[in-house]
């Protein structure tokens, strides 16, 4: 018996409707497997244990800012590295009786973060007792007009903007070091499951009036994207009404907050203050800013792709078009905006690498294990 063999017949051509579906379905398979690739790899590494370091034998009397928030997410940050790094710490801040603290605790060395608050007189008592004073400076350049008056008072003075070193040391100071902040992993990781911000770009940060006049000519574009800003002052940009909730005005986040938002974003904006502005800052002799703020440190633990404003000393802790990268112009941070946000691998791939680089060597621990070298060796 001969079997007839029947073609058959040709598929019916999809309509527009159909064909659209399909490409919708397509393009959310590949949008979903780019970001559980990236949330899977960041929580390979997120999950590795950080380097250990040596636990010193000394007693740490750490001075807080007593500013509240948001330095109370600095003190923190530096409250835990002391814990893991030294066998006993005392915790009080500047509006306490420091010279009968000391006297009830004995302590090695006094750490004090900021100071700008803390009465000088305390200082020389607890020095000539044999307590080694040390101080970090968080706000440099922008306040050196208070600094100026206060470093000369310390044994050791630790700032995060490199510019000012010789400043220091020019007014006598002999142990001067450079020393910027860092992240908190306790505070700044990665959304490892399904976040629940879903951003294309982001910006947290005050309105310096240098971010409002940085922003207001990209804004029409920049907002075209899904672009959230979120920070005090931003009342001060005119067209801030026009985008509604996406700018978020006098809205402080909280560092777990703000790292969720950072990690549910494809691009985060850095966008560093001015070391020139008449109304925030303090800073007479102009002295320039070269150094990375904290910020930097903190987007890149989040395991997002950082656009940071060109800084002169950046590139001596994140490799610039490997691990981060820069702009100086807002006609080359939207160009580049658009690069990242068209090449995925590439965007997906500076985020993981700027993520592993900065566990390796920008946490606070590792910070904190610098600072004590400088005292202890």
């Amino acid at each position: 018996m001969k079997t007839e063999f029947i073609m058959p017949a040709p598929p019916m051509p999809r309509t527009p409707a159909e064909e659209e579906k399909l490409r919708g379905r397509l393009t959310g398979f590949k949008v979903g497997y780019d970001e559980g690739y990236l949330r899977g790899r960041l929580a390979i590494l997120d999950g590795r244990p950080e380097e250990p370091l040596p636990v010193r034998k000394i007693h740490v009397m750490y001075v807080a800012s007593g500013k509240g928030y948001p330095y109370s997410p600095l003190d923190d940050a530096v409250l835990y590295a002391l814990q893991k790094l030294t066998v006993q710490v005392t915790v009080t801040d500047v509006r306490k009786d420091l010279i009968e603290l000391a006297t009830a605790q004995c302590p090695d060395l006094m750490l004090v973060l900021d100071g700008l608050d803390l009465p000088l007189e305390q200082l020389s008592v607890l020095r000539s007792r044999g307590i080694k004073t040390a101080i970090w400076l968080t706000d440099d350049p922008y306040y050196t007009d208070f600094t100026m008056k206060i470093v000369t008072h310390y044994d050791y003075v630790f700032t995060l903007e490199r510019n000012c070193v010789e400043i220091y040391r020019g007014l006598g100071c002999t142990e001067v070091h450079y020393l910027p902040f860092a992240a908190h992993r306790e505070h700044y990781r990665p959304t490892i499951g399904r976040s629940p911000v879903c951003r294309d770009i982001s910006f947290i940060g005050s309105a310096y009036w240098n971010r409002i006049e940085f922003f207001r000519n990209i804004m029409p574009e920049l907002m075209s994207y899904n672009t959230v800003i979120n920070g005090i002052w931003w009342d001060r940009l005119p067209e801030a009404p026009l985008y509604g909730e996406r700018i978020e005005v006098g809205k402080w986040m909280s560092p777990q907050e703000t790292a969720t938002t950072y990690s549910g974003s494809k691009i985060v904006i850095n966008l560093h203050r001015s070391h020139v502005d008449e109304d925030a800052n303090n800073n007479a002799l102009v002295i320039p800013a070269a150094s990375p703020n904290p910020r930097t440190f903190e987007i890149a633990a989040s395991g997002t792709l950082q656009l940071s404003d060109a800084r002169d000393d950046m590139g001596s802790f994140y490799k610039i078009g490997e691990e981060i990268d820069t702009f100086s112009s807002p006609l080359e941070l939207m160009e580049k905006v658009h690069y990242y946000l068209t090449h995925e691998e590439e965007r997906r791939e500076m985020a993981l690498r700027a993520f592993e680089r900065t566990l390796k060597d920008h946490t606070y621990t590792k910070r904190l294990n610098q600072l004590l070298n400088v005292i202890y060796g």
